[in-house]
């Protein structure tokens, strides 16, 4: 297997960091990790942009999921300023999985979109 590119290993370590729950109950680490036109379609179908997924995720309110579990996490650097992952998460038995794109600006890497599909089971995931 080869190393990813620096590019790739960026957004793998941003992606990560984000799946941790310390860093997804600070509004200033999420801010800095999150592109000023972050969009997102979650897991529910809904519709998320940058301010109201901050504040969803650090408000009084905030789930608290289980630690997510990453797996079959690969990237592709698709433009010397954009990379694209796939991979897998897990928590509390929900598993879904994970399409998102990072692209480069003035902050470095920063996530501008993020998909995630519940599946229940997958017969062509690679074992």
């Amino acid at each position: 297997m080869t190393e990813p590119s620096p590019a790739v290993a960026a957004a793998i370590e941003g992606e990560l960091r984000l799946l941790d729950p310390v860093v997804r109950g600070s509004a200033d680490v999420l801010a800095a990790l999150l592109h000023p036109e972050f969009r997102e379609i979650g897991t529910s179908g809904r519709l998320w942009e940058r301010t109201t997924i901050i504040a969803a995720l650090t408000g009084p309110d905030a789930p608290h999921p289980g630690p997510l579990t990453a797996s079959r996490m690969r990237g592709d650097q698709l433009a010397p300023d954009l990379v694209h992952l796939t991979f897998d998460t897990e928590s509390r038995g929900l598993r879904s999985h994970r399409s998102s794109l990072w692209r480069l600006s003035g902050g470095g890497w920063r996530l501008y979109f993020h998909q995630a599909t519940p599946f229940i089971d997958d017969p062509f995931a690679e074992v």
